[in-house]
């Protein structure tokens, strides 16, 4: 099961190189689904129950990471010193809301799955993250490489 989980990562990797951006997320969405459901052996009733938790919080975290985003973009050295306390309060404000969201995903996971399964979701995402990490850098050398 692994070894297919790892071809259909591979060749589905190297598939979306050639996709548009929005493709080769879908696609990496995708690939996280399949490692995540491999690695965490949901029941059915658990797998029905997480993945609606699951999809709502990495959409929450997306729009929190968009809104930090847009605030970096508003940073410059010439800024008057209202402003940069008025970036800095909404800064703060969107670390506390992102700490708060997970405090509630992880809350709402335990209402729906063991807490092994919620550390060990954790840890698959890390692993996905690195594995995602080292096809982009072995990616980014070979372009390097070519003529």
């Amino acid at each position: 099961m692994k070894k297919i989980a790892l071809i259909l990562f591979v060749s589905l990797m190297s598939w979306s190189s050639f996709s548009q951006n929005s493709d080769k997320r879908e696609k990496i969405k995708a690939l996280k689904v399949a490692f995540i459901s491999e690695r965490l052996a949901l029941t059915e009733a658990e797998a029905q129950k997480f993945w609606p938790i699951y999809n709502a919080y990495e959409s929450k975290k997306d729009a929190q990471r968009r809104t930090g985003y847009t605030k970096q973009q508003q940073i410059s050295e010439d800024m008057s010193e209202a402003s940069a306390k008025a970036i800095l309060n909404d800064l703060i404000t969107l670390e506390k809301e992102r700490q708060n969201t997970r405090i509630e995903y992880i809350e709402s996971l335990l209402k729906v799955m063991p807490a092994q399964k919620i550390i060990k979701l954790r840890i698959a995402e890390d692993e996905f993250n690195v594995k995602m990490l080292e096809e982009y850098k072995k990616r980014h050398n070979d372009v390097k490489k070519k003529p």
